[in-house]
């Protein structure tokens, strides 16, 4: 019984159009992030005087807003999947239920 269920739903054309579009979406923002996390860590390996000097006539250099600025990105692309992961993918899954269980 529970592997009947099983191959129905991978012969749904509606899941493999999920698979393909959650895993495309999902390597689209990994790559960004990383993007912005591997530009950050190679700014300071390569690029210190930059991160150092100072942004105005305070103490605070560009160090810390960019430092904070990767944090921020990771929480709204974090925050962009799980919109789309609940609002796309979610009704996706559903109607594969319903229609597998029909």
């Amino acid at each position: 019984m529970h592997d009947d269920l099983v191959q129905k739903i991978k012969r749904d054309p509606s899941y493999h159009r999920l698979v393909k579009t959650r895993s495309r979406f999902g390597w689209a923002l990994t790559a960004v992030m990383m993007l912005v996390y591997y530009g950050y860590i190679l700014l300071i390996a390569f690029d210190k005087e930059l991160l150092a000097s100072k942004t105005g006539a305070g103490v605070m250099t560009w160090g810390m807003p960019l430092g904070l600025f990767v944090i921020v990105f990771t929480v709204l692309v974090t925050g962009l999947y799980v919109r789309r992961a609940n609002k796309q993918f979610d009704d996706l899954t559903q109607a594969i239920h319903d229609r597998v269980q029909s």
